[in-house]
Parts: structure tokens; C-alpha cells; sequence
């Protein structure tokens, strides 16, 4: 496993070109599994169930169209993007464990810093529950599966701002609102999260076993 960290703002369509690239070297067997965590310039991504009534503000940041399933979100700086390649042939070949598994990643990852953090049936993503009835995203999960090989991941709200939400319905759910570690009063700094990520990861998805198969799907909301 190679863990790769980029400190100023990468450019989506070259993240997007390395992903696909890498994909195909893991599963040919020319490179190494990776973890790749980075920030995005502010900018909208639109899933394969992206809806264009969800997209309010079109004009307000760049709209990428991407293959990872879900819909609308934003990534901009202040919020910690990791994309995940992964070979999940040797990890049981079965992509809702994979989504389960991500989601237990971002809680372990969050408890870290005191945030409880929660899935919620019917809503891609992990919540905070704020309480009087109200629950914000502080997290969203969108991914895809190639041959068995997963590329995109997760998004955990550290520090961005969270006003640029507002351009978008993020992930087409509309009722509830946007936090992140820092409007909850958790002040850390990005090398702190990407610690904490590369212990919780080791605990929750271990080491890999099995041959590989085959497969294509597109699952989540990042």
C-alpha cells in the first residue's frame, strides 16, 4: 500500500487522468495499491445520478462530470479528499461491504477528534446529529469499481466553506444542512486528519487475501 499526499490544491481532471491511470497499472499488476489524499481547488462534481435541477448555481465554481455514482458535491480547500485504489478481489469481492467499510473508516477517523458520527439508512454519507431533529453531512462517500479495482473514495469536511454548498442540492438531499470538523468546534489541523485516516484504515480494511476477479460498478454520492 502506497500512501500519497499532495499539499497544494490538485487540479481535478489530473487527478481524475492519474486514478484512471493507476487503476489499470494495480489491476495489471505494475503498481502498488494506493491512498491518495489531497484538497481540490472549489468546484462541483456531478455523479451518473446527478440531476440538473440540483445544480443551482452553474455558474458559481467549475462543474465536473465524473463516473463515480451519486450526485452533485462540492470539494474545495479545506476539506480532505481521499481516493481510494484498491484491489477488492483480495477483500472479498463484495462492493456494499466496500461502502460499509468506508463509512466505519470516516467514523473511526472522526471519534478521533471527539465527533460522533453517524450512517443513516437511505442516505449515502456519514451525519452528525445536532440534535432538536437536526442532522448534518460532515462526510460524503461516492466510488467506483473497475475490474474489482476501486478508484475515488470519501470526502471528510475538515475547515472549507461550507456557504459554497449553497450553489448546489449536495447529493441531492435537500432538508438537511453541511458541517464539518471545525464548525463543531474541532479545530485540527489537515496533518493531524491524515494520521488519524491512515491508522483507522489499517484497523478497518487490514491486509488483502484472495485472487483476482472481475468487475464495473459505480456507487455514492462524493
Amino acid at each position: 500500500m502506497q500512501w500519497l499526499i499532495s499539499n497544494d490544491p490538485v487540479d481535478y481532471d489530473a487527478a481524475m487522468a492519474f486514478m484512471e491511470a493507476r487503476v489499470g497499472a494495480i489491476r495489471s499488476g505494475l503498481a502498488d495499491e494506493a491512498i491518495w489524499l489531497l484538497e481540490h481547488p472549489a468546484l462541483y462534481t456531478a455523479g451518473t445520478s446527478a440531476s440538473p435541477e440540483d445544480l443551482l448555481q452553474p455558474d458559481r465554481f467549475p462543474v465536473h462530470r465524473t463516473g463515480r455514482g451519486g450526485q452533485y458535491t462540492y470539494h474545495g480547500p479545506g476539506q480532505r479528499v481521499a481516493y481510494v485504489m484498491i484491489d477488492l478481489s483480495r477483500r472479498g469481492s463484495d462492493i456494499r461491504a466496500y461502502v460499509r467499510d468506508l463509512e466505519r473508516w470516516i467514523i473511526a477517523t472522526l471519534a478521533r477528534f471527539g465527533v460522533k458520527a453517524e450512517r443513516r439508512e437511505g442516505r449515502v454519507g456519514i451525519w452528525v446529529d445536532r440534535g432538536g431533529g437536526t442532522e448534518d453531512k460532515i462526510a460524503a462517500i461516492g466510488v467506483r469499481v473497475r475490474r474489482w479495482v476501486s478508484f475515488h473514495g470519501i470526502a471528510i469536511n475538515v475547515d472549507p466553506d461550507l456557504g459554497h454548498y449553497g450553489g448546489i442540492v449536495p447529493c441531492g438531499i435537500s432538508g438537511h444542512g453541511v458541517t464539518s470538523l471545525a464548525a463543531l468546534g474541532a479545530t485540527v489541523p489537515m496533518g493531524a486528519v491524515d494520521d488519524a485516516m491512515k491508522e483507522t484504515f489499517e484497523q478497518v480494511f487490514g491486509i488483502p487475501t484472495g485472487p483476482p476477479e472481475e468487475a464495473d460498478y459505480a456507487v455514492g454520492n462524493l
